[in-house]
């Protein structure tokens, strides 16, 4: 049976990052990166819509080991894909990729101080059975088989064509065409100026009101420091201007909601026609960061309102019917086609079955170790980034970490490492710290996080980069050991031997 040190879950930007990491730290560990599609990418190869476009700036959301140097801030979906590719290619890491094998079960032995591993074939069947000594997956939080959608009253009847954006089809020829996208998150902003360039007139309906920033595509601040600074001293520089400007933001809104408010009303103010319906269309009930602020490169968003291309319905959905939608208002909306930008359907590790000496863990009972590690599962870590800034910059300290570990229990000759709640004093809460729809909808198959440190979620890269980077990896919560097995066993015993 073939047998590797790590097996990584997923090649989409985080599953690239760790490969990098891997063999730059840990160049004695043996890996393969596996891949149930058939291609690099992650998200940024599955979401084919109109428009799409990162929500973080490209200077946080690019890798610290291969900073981004386009002009964008805020970049679109195939340069950000052709970055990932171009990576993993420069990088060697292309190499190591299995695709087209979708993980369905690990097992963790504690006498052998392995997982044993089982995946699929996406295209034949066959099962490919293996084992290794670290499992650590990076394949994102949401399903990639299928988005969320509502069971909406009468959808039926409707005989237009309906699509999600996570299924995008490449034949859907939207010009000229009455198109309603339902929903106000980032998919939905992102969609609707895109598709009012040549659609005959595009409607985002909406049940409660996004709060809204627009953006400068290109950061003025950014260029110059570009202009005045040399290229080893401006990128990270310029990294961390990002990371702790949007940190601020986001405490601001967190300590001061009602002066954030203000400051966009008064931008909305500027960027839409003078008396407009702010209050109903644009105001939320919650505050700044109960959910994710949307960006709007360049105010397209409001240039397409201003324009007459877009309108804006804030209201419920009654029912379909056969040329549209019917509002609780009474109000129709006639559609050629309806997109229903209406979230994701959150899954943690792509589904995978995890196993301890025989016995199915409850992976949802468990807290999470440093927003990395599940409580009481050895030799595992996942990738999960940050919810108010870039995913990259949580994914590039917990792929750090993970090596750091490795290159610890080799050299100690220790074979496992458990994060153990010895003391039983973290309080367990809810994993994700927003009131979004699609996080509810999932709080009974995510994780938990704790009251307290070490299992305590820091949406903070500052605290993080000293608990990730600038601590130790001595802690009371970890625990490392090297079981006794009835047969020698390979992987890190044989390492260390």
């Amino acid at each position: 049976m073939e047998h590797l040190d790590v097996v990584v879950i997923g090649a989409g930007l985080s599953g690239i990052g760790a490969g990098h990491y891997l063999q730059a730290k840990c160049p004695w560990a043996s890996y393969a990166i596996f891949e149930a599609r058939d291609a690099i990418g992650g998200t940024w190869d599955l979401f084919r819509y109109p428009g799409i476009r990162s929500d973080s700036d490209m200077f946080t959301l690019g890798y610290s080991f291969r900073p981004w140097d386009g002009e964008k801030t805020i970049a679109d979906g195939e340069s950000i894909l052709r970055y990932i590719r171009d990576t993993a290619k420069v990088e060697g890491i292309e190499e190591r990729i299995r695709f087209n094998h979708r993980i369905v079960t690990a097992e963790w032995s504690t006498d052998e101080a392995l997982w044993h591993v089982r995946a699929t074939n996406t295209l034949t069947g066959e099962e490919v059975e293996l084992t290794c000594g670290f499992l650590f997956s990076c394949s994102g939080y949401y399903r990639y088989d299928q988005g969320y959608t509502p069971d909406f009253p009468g959808i039926d009847r409707f005989e237009g064509r309906i699509v999600h954006p996570q299924a995008w089809p490449a034949d859907l020829d939207y010009a000229g065409k009455k198109v309603v996208v339902i929903g106000s998150g980032a998919t939905a902003v992102t969609l609707v100026p895109s598709m009012a360039e040549t659609a005959g007139h595009v409607t985002m309906l909406q049940r409660s009101a996004t709060y809204l920033a627009a953006l400068p595509e290109k950061d003025p601040v950014v260029e110059v420091l570009r202009r005045w600074l040399p290229a080893r001293v401006n990128r990270p520089v310029i990294k961390w201007f990002k990371a702790l400007t949007t940190q601020g933001f986001y405490v601001l809104s967190r300590r001061r909601p009602q002066l954030v408010k203000r400051l966009l009303r008064r931008q909305l103010e500027r960027q839409l026609p003078e008396g407009y319906d702010i209050d109903t269309h644009f105001t939320p009930k919650y505050n700044p960061w109960d959910q994710r602020v949307c960006a709007v490169p360049d105010g397209d968003f409001f240039k397409a309102i201003r324009n007459g291309s877009v309108d804006v319905a804030t209201d419920h959905i009654q029912t379909f019917t056969d040329k549209g939608i019917l509002l609780a208002s009474a109000q129709e909306l006639e559609a050629d086609i309806v997109v229903t930008a209406t979230g994701l359907d959150l899954l943690l590790m792509g589904g995978i079955e995890v196993a301890v000496d025989g016995v199915m863990m409850d992976l949802p009972s468990k807290m999470t170790y440093k927003g990395m590690m599940l409580q009481d599962l050895p030799n595992f870590a996942f990738s999960f980034g940050y919810t108010n800034a870039s995913w990259t910059l949580k994914c590039d300290l917990t792929c750090d970490y993970v090596c750091r570990l490795l290159n610890r229990m080799r050299r100690d000759g220790a074979r496992q490492c458990t994060p153990v709640d010895h003391y039983g004093t973290a309080t367990a809460e809810p994993f994700v710290g927003l009131d979004a729809g699609y996080v509810r909808r999932a709080v009974d198959r995510l994780p938990k996080q704790g009251t307290n440190f070490p299992w305590k979620v820091h949406m903070s890269y500052l605290r993080d980069y000293r608990a990730l980077k600038l601590s130790g990896l001595d802690d009371p919560a970890m625990v490392f050991s090297n079981p006794v097995p009835e047969e020698v066993a390979s992987g890190f015993a044989g390492s260390v031997a």
